[in-house]
């Protein structure tokens, strides 16, 4: 089996995907300075086109995914006000086993957000 980082983004609010979230991919290093890898958006189901990391380009370390739901928000009308409560949920988790699979899913509101490890 080679490893993968996927993401997918559910707006909970309507209980749907979240189509065309900006999603930022960062790697992490022992000083906390960030690499910056790559940038993609979800899809029409809430998912990206692509893993955002595989085979070769996993690795052990740290890494950010950075989800631009405030952009999403505004583009709905969710937002009565500005600045919004949310703009970019931040997520920072490690890759300790670059052989597996690790999917980390946003569950956002306008109010709130929430992530796991899913398979």
């Amino acid at each position: 089996m080679t490893g993968k980082l996927t993401t997918h983004v559910l707006d909970l609010s309507i209980g749907k995907p979240a189509s065309g979230v900006v999603v930022e991919l960062w790697q992490v290093d022992s000083e906390n300075r960030f690499q910056f890898i790559l940038t993609c958006r979800t899809n029409e189901d809430g998912r990206v086109n692509q893993s955002l990391l595989e085979e070769t380009s996993m690795k052990i370390g740290i890494y950010e995914l950075r989800f631009h739901v405030g952009d999403y928000f505004r583009n709905r009308g969710t937002f009565p006000e500005e600045p919004s409560f949310l703009d970019c949920v931040p997520i920072r988790f490690g890759i300790s086993e670059p052989e597996s699979h690790y999917h980390v899913p946003l569950l956002i509101s306008p109010g709130g957000y929430s992530t796991y490890r899913g398979s």
